[in-house]
């Protein structure tokens, strides 16, 4: 299956608004294997995050985007907890890498 189709399988389903999000996050990741599912949503909310922080995007617009970031992380680790030897290893890796995006847009010149 793939990672599309993986995210047809969960329920409850997003809106439709989100979903479109999520897919445009996972663009290149879409077809790959249900087994990437982990890392490819992992990788797609980091990219969604680090764009959120760069832009400064607090406004309201900026919504569906957040939603969209806490989505693919949540499903990164629902992908994972059906494999749970890797769980605590994408946790860990997780933090460090969101954590890192904060802090590198606190370091900037224009922070």
């Amino acid at each position: 299956m793939t990672i599309s189709g993986w995210l047809d399988a969960r329920r409850p389903a997003p809106p439709p608004a989100l979903r479109s999000r999520i897919d445009l996050a996972l663009a290149g990741s879409l077809e790959a294997d249900e087994c990437e599912a982990a890392d490819a949503c992992l990788r797609a909310g980091e990219r969604v995050v680090d764009a959120l922080l760069r832009d400064n995007a607090t406004s309201r617009e900026s919504a569906i985007d957040l939603l969209a970031a806490d989505a693919l992380v949540t499903y990164a680790f629902e992908a994972a907890s059906e494999r749970p030897a890797a769980l605590s290893s994408l946790a860990s890796s997780a933090m460090s890498r969101i954590a890192a995006l904060g802090a590198r847009v606190a370091s900037s010149p224009s922070a």
